[in-house]
């Protein structure tokens, strides 16, 4: 029986940025079976886990998964600890179809998901992140990709006080969750949902252990403000990143409930200059990779050097996604 590898491949729009970027490997799985996959990568997870910290990203194609059930056997043979949806603070609607794995987002095709690290509006965050297409859409749907490293370096260059200022005073997020989830919004999981209660007085005990603000609006929403997180941070590889959600915050933090203007500041309160976003958002759509998913793709994603998004999409498209603790 031949054995199963993966070998390196170019596929087009990569980038060079010292390292390719994202990098991708692939096999032909219709000549292996799941079992054989999982021994692969059980084998090889130390030199794959090297291989993303140089990266930031791989994409693995022609892996033979079909299920949910795949994707979360060959997740298991990197022996990495799951974050699970419910213990995060994410603000994004999600369904699980497995202890570690669930959708990515429930958001409308229509809804542009932007640029962001992954729970960075949060005290706590994974480190790495897997995803899945199980199903590819009919157009549109990819999944941009940016390093944030390199994003930080051409941000300094041409908006140098923001990024001073990014790295001094660090950020505040601010959102309203409402009182049970709205899959219309990509920031609409509940309160209950987000802080797993359905007591008022739990869910500000939850907030006060945080170090969060918070204040109770109509119809039972809450309004929550953090703590002042980090906007720029040094990864264990000693590279700076731009790590945070101000991207996303800024172009995409808008429902019945929220709207951008009222949802990020600088850590001493003062505002965040919108020229200063502009530029940020400019370099981010240069510098972005966009995976284009073919169905029984799997990605693993460092959250801490690369962030991440979704386009907007036509016809069915399920992408699942999986969480790494730190």
């Amino acid at each position: 029986m031949t054995a199963f590898s993966m070998e390196e491949i170019e596929i087009e729009a990569q980038q060079q940025h010292g390292e390719v970027f994202p990098l991708v490997l692939a096999c032909d799985g219709a000549a292996f079976d799941l079992a054989q996959a999982q021994g692969w990568v059980a084998k090889n997870k130390e030199g794959l886990l090297e291989k993303l910290s140089h990266h930031g990203a791989l994409l693995f194609r022609g892996l033979p998964l079909g299920s949910d059930a795949d994707f979360d056997a060959v997740i298991q043979s990197f022996a990495l600890n799951n974050f699970t949806y419910a213990e995060s603070l994410s603000n994004a609607v999600r369904r699980n179809r497995t202890e570690r794995v669930f959708t990515a987002n429930e958001a409308p095709p229509s809804v542009s998901i932007y640029l962001h690290h992954e729970m960075a509006q949060t005290p706590i965050y994974p480190s790495k992140l897997f995803f899945f297409c199980e199903q590819a859409s009919e157009s549109g749907g990819a999944t941009p990709l940016c390093r944030s490293d390199i994003l930080l370096k051409e941000l300094e260059r041409v908006a140098p006080e923001f990024v001073a200022d990014c790295r001094e005073k660090g950020v505040r997020y601010s959102n309203v969750m409402p009182a049970s989830d709205d899959p219309e919004s990509g920031q609409g999981r509940s309160w209950r949902s987000t802080l797993s209660t359905d007591s008022p007085t739990a869910a500000e005990d939850k907030l006060r252990k945080l170090g969060y603000e918070w204040q109770w609006q109509d119809g039972d929403s809450l309004r929550v403000t953090t703590a002042v997180l980090p906007a720029v941070r040094l990864t264990a590889g000693g590279r700076e990143v731009f790590f945070n959600q101000l991207i996303a915050a800024f172009r995409g933090w808008r429902d019945v409930r929220n709207s951008p203007e009222k949802s990020i500041r600088f850590g001493d309160d003062s505002e965040i200059s919108s020229e200063a976003m502009a530029r940020a958002i400019q370099l981010g759509d240069e510098l972005s990779f966009d995976i284009p998913w073919q169905t029984g793709d799997m990605a693993l994603v460092d959250n801490f050097l690369v962030m991440h998004g979704r386009r907007p999409f036509t016809g069915q498209r399920r992408i699942l996604a999986s969480l790494i603790a730190g």
